[in-house]
């Protein structure tokens, strides 16, 4: 990235930052004074100590009431100063914590409004990096930013006048000393940018490997896999240990780099004072108050070259999270969209043109109508477009041209929640999500009654497996359905839409990780849904969809033979070589 463009985008992360944080602003403001006040305190401390110092030099020269009296107010100034980092640390806490907070939940809130395609074009792991690991890593870099940088930079600021106030030779030759700091701060943190953001990248790509091999572990072993998932791994995680190392490497500079300059300032004081004290220019007591300001004047310094490397991987992930949460989101429901209500299944399909990408054409002039109460039934080869007319039907994806219309309305002017409603829809990919048998099933009518739960568990023949659980139907189950067969899975997505009953159905190869027998059982069940209600059905076993009122036949994204089953097998073309080549002898 350009030196320009690359500083340019750091100031719109902060400035982005920024305005997540101005909704604190109290305790921006409270934390800003508590830190002036727990720099004044311990910019006392060395006053104090040179006030005792001056009463103890000499030989049967000791104040020691004097010194006892100085020794109880710096008692005093330490509890103060106790109190007030306590206080401090726990607004800089809120701040931090409250910003992350809000950071997480309106990037989590954009990934329920984002397109699918943003999601289908990204891998899991990455997404899931940007909204954990990274979110962590910027808390670490702001906690640490507003807890050592309004101290270090209010410190430097009252150490400089307190040493002004005793002595202003040496403040000045400490103030000639000081920019040798900030040009091995500066040139550590341009170092370390770039390299904390390949890190971050590379991090997200491990993250990604990892969630895809524990989510298909079972395949990774059914194919040998192990052993190029291993040389994956290692690829990844070779390229992230050079990249952490190499900002590792010069975020460490800083401490010692930034030491020695505090060391250098520290000597000169120490000589140059000594000088002055001989000639009687400061007493012994203020020149151990001036060395002890040169110390606290250094730290920051060091501290603060700290924060700054540690903030610049904290902005990198923070450009990452904006990055999520500035994504264009899905076209929002027009303002008076319709809430479709008890459709009647009429759908029309008007020149249908739609590809995934504008290089490679999908569908192209698709018309259909579909007439309530309609079975049709969708077959051709593998990429066809059967599964895309399902996304555009449910508007997971919107069409390029032509349109789509239930009842006579544009599916675009009707709110997607009551259109998703009206349909009910199993897919070969089974979802579960974490909880209850019971809840899963209950999960498009959460009103249900644990009676009609049973009902319709029945009805897809789901009952009995269930039973036989160790807890019925309040038994929990993970996401990924944890020891239920991939069947089992199936039957109960079947009897989550058994229980909606949706005006609708969309039945994209329902039926494909269940037994023959039980298949039968539930083909029948399905005929009675699917009675008075408009259906559709892709399949790939055409013994399923005989009774279909239409039955569409895609190749390449158009329909290339259209009718029922008997009339199909007359043509004798592309729809009697597929059922033949199914059951031939």
């Amino acid at each position: 990235m350009p030196k320009t463009e690359k500083s340019v985008s750091q100031k719109g992360t902060m400035g982005k930052i920024l305005r997540y944080i101005h909704k604190y602003w109290f305790y921006v403001g409270l934390s800003v004074l508590l830190a002036a006040l727990t720099v004044a305190l311990m910019l006392y401390i060395p006053i104090l100590i040179g006030d005792a110092v001056d009463l103890i030099v000499g030989k049967g020269l000791v104040d020691m009431p004097g010194v006892f009296t100085v020794m109880k107010k710096i008692g005093i100034v330490m509890v103060l100063t106790a109190i007030a980092q306590w206080v401090m640390n726990t607004c800089n806490n809120y701040i931090t914590f409250h910003v992350i907070q809000d950071i997480r939940k309106e990037a989590f809130a954009k990934l329920e409004i984002l397109p699918l395609k943003y999601i289908d074009a990204r891998s899991y792991g990455d997404i899931v990096s940007r909204v954990i690991a990274d979110v962590d890593t910027f808390a670490d870099g702001l906690l640490m930013g507003f807890t050592q940088l309004f101290t270090g930079i209010i410190t430097i600021v009252g150490t400089l006048f307190f040493m002004l106030m005793t002595n202003v030779p040496i403040t000045i030759l400490v103030v000639c000393i000081t920019p040798v700091s900030f040009f091995v701060a500066k040139f550590i943190a341009k170092s370390t940018h770039n390299m904390f953001k390949a890190q971050s990248e590379a991090r997200g790509e491990q993250t990604a490997l990892i969630e895809e091999m524990v989510g298909n572990q079972k395949v990774v072993k059914t194919f040998s896999q192990e052993e190029e998932a291993i040389e994956r791994f290692e690829e990844i995680n070779e390229r992230l240990g050079v990249c952490s190392l190499k900002a590792t490497f010069y975020s460490s500079i800083t401490n010692p780099a930034t030491r020695f300059v505090n060391s250098l300032v520290y000597a000169g004081v120490g000589i140059f004072g000594a000088f002055v004290a001989i000639k009687g220019g400061i007493s012994v007591g203020r020149l151990s108050t001036l060395l002890s300001y040169a110390n606290q004047y250094t730290k920051p310094f060091n501290e603060i070259s700290g924060v700054v490397t540690e903030f610049q991987n904290a902005l990198v992930c923070a450009s990452r999270i904006f990055e999520l949460i500035e994504e264009e989101p899905q076209i929002p429901d027009a303002e008076d969209a319709r809430v479709l209500e008890d459709a009647q299944g009429n759908i029309s399909l008007e020149d249908v043109y739609f590809s995934y990408v504008p290089e490679k054409k999908l569908i192209q002039d698709f018309s259909l109508s579909v007439k309530p109460g309609q079975r049709v039934a969708i077959v051709g080869p593998t990429g066809c477009g059967k599964t895309t007319v399902i996304n555009l039907l449910m508007r997971f994806y919107d069409v390029n041209s032509g349109s789509i219309k239930v009842d006579g309305t544009d599916i675009r002017d009707i709110t997607r929640g009551s259109l998703r409603t009206n349909f009910g829809m199993v897919l070969q990919e089974t979802w579960l999500r974490s909880g209850t048998i019971l809840d899963n099933i209950r999960m498009g009518k959460p009103e249900a009654t644990e009676e009609e739960v049973i009902e319709a568990a029945k009805a897809a023949h789901a009952h009995g497996f269930i039973k036989r659980l160790s807890q019925g139907y309040h038994t929990v189950i993970t996401e990924d359905g944890g020891s239920l067969s991939q069947g089992q899975k199936q039957l109960l997505c079947i009897a989550r839409v058994m229980l909606c009953l949706p005006p609708m159905l969309i039945l994209d190869e329902a039926t494909s990780s269940i037994d023959t027998r039980t298949e039968i059982r539930i083909q029948q069940a399905f005929a009675r849904m699917m009675q008075g209600r408009t259906s559709f059905i892709v399949a790939h076993r055409l013994s399923t969809i005989r009774e279909a009122d239409i039955i569409l036949v895609m190749k390449d994204g158009n329909i290339i033979e259209q009718g029922n089953h008997d009339s199909l097998l007359k043509l004798g073309g592309f729809y009697a070589e597929l059922y033949k080549s199914q059951f031939a002898r």
